[in-house]
């Protein structure tokens, strides 16, 4: 019996969409039948770059005519509650850019909506699922660095926010953000810490705005700490530069250290294992330079339709994806009172 095609449709087009739409259209089982923007040139462009049959101006209209199983939102923040809250009417099963809403209150509502329509929902938080914090992972599974979990180190560095005209050429809507470096980009790593580590359990964080020409913050260092013990800081600025060749393959360099030694990540993907007392290896795995980071976002979008198809639980549900943007909150309030803060119980 063969096995069922999924047909996706996509709403938005702006400068991430061209990631999503280029990973649909080579995987397997999925057909990509429609994209949705205000700006008719750019979905014009883009259905002839991928050979996407339909475009639209009009979501709602994109729903009511394609037979789609599938709406892959790819929009800003403010409007991810109206369209996913009108998909789920729809019965379509949704997946979600981040920024999930521009407020917790309004995720919350997100999630607590499409519940109630009973489709399934992920929101597409693809930095775990890039194939460097996959091996780390597994590496920990194993036992590689031992029984405890000292400490994750992330020294984050992009060069792409020091100048006048900082994010115009690629994300320009960066410079009136309230909240920039942690709500747009950090959040990827409160996301993958708890996946590394475990859940997070408190917080210390200072946060500065570098760049005067822009309204939130683009450098901070956060201090994480983990229910199960070690903690995970995260270094970060937008603002000075990187010498790697590509600074947004791996965004930065990590270490993960532990009670029998440590794995190291460079700039070009590549890890190696320093058992305690001997020298360090390099661990050969797959990594792909193609797409975004290690081809991350295929990766986020093939486990929800394997998910989708198994009936199984997604890493990064909605509910879930609220302990990642509870602890955001968290961070936020730490860096106002210049003081450490224990996450809060959260229920939904």
């Amino acid at each position: 019996m063969a096995e069922k095609v999924l047909k996706v449709i996509c709403v938005g087009a702006g400068y991430f969409a061209d990631f999503h739409f280029e990973a649909w259209k080579r995987m397997p089982g999925v057909e990509l039948l429609a994209i949705c923007d205000l700006d008719e040139q750019k979905t014009a462009a883009f259905a002839r770059k991928y050979d996407i049959p339909n475009t639209y101006s009009d979501y709602r209209k994109m729903i009511q005519e394609e037979e789609a199983d599938v709406i892959d939102v790819i929009t800003p923040p403010a409007s991810h509650l109206e369209i996913c809250s009108y998909a789920a009417s729809q019965g379509l099963n949704i997946i979600c850019q981040k920024p999930l809403a521009p407020s917790f209150e309004e995720a919350i509502e997100i999630v607590e909506t499409v519940e109630k329509q009973g489709v399934r929902f992920m929101v597409h938080e693809n930095f775990r699922f890039q194939p460097w914090f996959r091996l780390m992972k597994e590496k920990l599974r194993q036992g590689l660095l031992g029984d405890r979990l000292h400490q994750i180190n992330f020294r984050f560095r992009t060069g792409d926010g020091w100048q006048e005209d900082a994010y115009m050429n690629r994300q320009p809507y960066f410079r009136q953000m309230p909240r920039l470096l942690m709500f747009e980009t950090g959040v990827h790593y409160i996301d993958t810490f708890r996946f590394l580590g475990g859940e997070i359990s408190a917080v210390y964080a200072q946060l500065d705005r570098w760049n005067a020409n822009i309204a939130g913050e683009d450098a901070g260092l956060i201090m994480f700490e983990f229910e199960q013990g070690g903690r995970a800081i995260w270094d970060a600025n937008r603002y000075n530069e990187s010498q790697a060749e590509n600074p947004r393959f791996t965004f930065g360099t990590c270490w993960l250290e532990g009670s029998k030694g440590a794995l190291h990540l460079d700039t070009d993907g590549k890890i190696s294992h320093h058992p305690l007392g001997e020298s360090s290896a390099e661990i050969p795995y797959i990594m792909e330079k193609k797409n975004f980071a290690g081809d991350c976002v295929y990766a986020t979008q093939k486990h929800f339709i394997d998910a989708l198809n198994a009936y199984k639980a997604f890493e990064t549900s909605g509910k879930d994806y609220l302990k990642t943007l509870r602890i955001l909150e968290v961070v936020y309030e730490s860096a106002k009172r210049k003081q450490r803060i224990e996450i809060p119980a959260f229920t939904s």
